[in-house]
């Protein structure tokens, strides 16, 4: 059972930064493919951005590349994502995720996730 509590979030102008952190428990972390996904008022929830536990290989949805880069730091037991020239578009709840196999791109794909953390853009 993972365990993940996402911090960082709130409201910032269009042009700004912000840096999402996402603590998880447990003590296989280095073992999980780690990631965000995101769900604005009304729409589905969307994929983000996801470190896979093997090869260290990242991906990104198409409207964050360029703009966002996840990181992991397993000795925290912790993924961030760091989010750059945000858009008004960029406002939703993130949220962090989990899967134990390599590929997580889908909501269907995930094992765990956190409770969620605002994340507001204004223009």
């Amino acid at each position: 059972q993972v365990q993940l509590v996402e911090s960082g979030g709130g409201s910032v102008q269009a042009g700004g930064s912000l840096r999402l952190s996402c603590a998880a428990s447990g003590r296989t972390f280095s073992s999980y493919t780690m990631g965000w996904f995101r769900q604005a008022p009304g729409k589905d929830r969307t994929f983000v951005a996801a470190f896979s536990w093997s090869g260290g290989n990242t991906y990104y949805a198409d409207s964050v590349k360029g703009r966002f880069t996840i990181s992991r730091d397993n000795a925290k037991n912790t993924v961030y994502l760091q989010m750059n020239s945000l858009k008004p578009e960029d406002t939703a709840v993130y949220y962090c995720a989990a899967r134990t196999w390599p590929v997580m791109t889908r909501t269907y794909e995930v094992d765990y996730w956190g409770q969620g953390t605002q994340v507001t853009v204004s223009s």
